[in-house]
């Protein structure tokens, strides 16, 4: 298959590529590089199943070749990126979520929308399953990217409707992996960045808020799962196992022997309490659930990060 990925030299976008590409697929990638990585895909660049598009996808695409899927992944996704490229963030899951479509209809091909868990909000049914309409501040800081991600999803069901474009939406529960960049924002990126450094590991809040942590590789499973699947309703992709954010600091100074203190700032506006997918779906129709548990998932990332830092101060 020829696949167009945009966002592809991101953190999730760059590990779906290498499995496309392991998988004997041709892929485009598609990226502005505002918070995607050359690094990421550099071992690709002699390969002629693969090909860089350098291009922003809220302005207007055009791909001479022939697509089997597009797979749109272009969006700034954690809090730090989003809250500063606020109308960035607006505008790729609009206008460049409008664009990709068209492209799809143009090509006859199909096309896969990477949707959030941050589409439930602050949720007030736990846990979360694709029926949950959600509880979302529309105009509060998280909103750009809440909104517009939801905004999306409505956007790709209505192509599927009106144009019977062969669609699906994956809602990404909290991934964490190999090239989520160390200042990328997110808890397990923070912490894994505080606790090589021996600096405080910093909570906000006090820590009791949950979330569920997925490997990546089990992400990618459940992508290919999808793709492969004839279903066109969104699908919870994420690990069924609760972690407060206290637990998670207290597992990673352990797997990394750290000294560090944990320190406690305020939570932010809109911060979610609690964050659980049920993933009924997932298994029924995916038969898919998460394999790698959250100790070994971390010792991966860790060992990543201690190789990126070695490297950094090896120049």
């Amino acid at each position: 298959m020829k696949v167009l990925i945009t966002g592809g030299a991101g953190f999730i976008g760059s590990h779906l590529t290498d499995r496309l590409i392991a998988d004997g697929h041709n892929v485009f990638v598609m990226d502005n590089l505002v918070t995607g990585n050359l690094s990421n895909i550099h071992q690709h660049e002699s390969n002629k199943c693969f090909k860089f598009i350098h291009h922003n996808v809220s302005n207007y695409i055009e791909i001479k070749d022939d697509l089997d899927w597009i797979i749109h992944f272009a969006s700034p996704a954690s809090p730090v990126d989003y809250l500063q490229l606020s109308i960035e963030t607006l505008k790729v899951n609009s206008l460049g979520t409008h664009n990709t479509l068209g492209v799809a209809r143009g090509k006859s091909a199909k096309y896969l929308l990477a949707s959030t868990s941050e589409v439930y909000g602050d949720p007030t049914v736990h846990p979360q399953p694709e029926t949950y309409w959600g509880n979302v501040n529309p105009i509060g800081p998280r909103g750009v990217y809440d909104e517009s991600k939801r905004f999306a999803e409505a956007l790709v069901m209505a192509y599927h409707h009106k144009h019977n474009l062969d669609s699906r939406i994956v809602r990404i529960f909290n991934c964490y992996g190999p090239r989520l960049r160390p200042d990328d924002g997110r808890v397990v990126s923070n912490f894994i960045k505080q606790a090589l450094a021996g600096d405080p590991l910093t909570i906000y809040g006090d820590g009791k808020q949950t979330r569920s942590f997925q490997y990546v590789t089990d992400l990618i499973d459940g992508i290919v799962a999808l793709m492969n699947a004839d279903y066109h309703e969104p699908i919870n992709i994420g690990n069924p196992i609760e972690k407060t954010v206290l637990e998670l600091a207290q597992i990673i100074k352990e797997l990394t022997n750290s000294k560090s203190e944990i320190v406690y700032k305020p939570l932010p506006v809109d911060d979610p309490h609690r964050r659980l997918p049920d993933i009924t779906r997932a298994k029924e129709i995916l038969k898919w659930s998460p394999k790698v548990d959250l100790k070994t998932g971390l010792s991966n990332t860790i060992a990543w990060y201690q190789k990126q830092k070695a490297r950094q101060t090896a120049l």
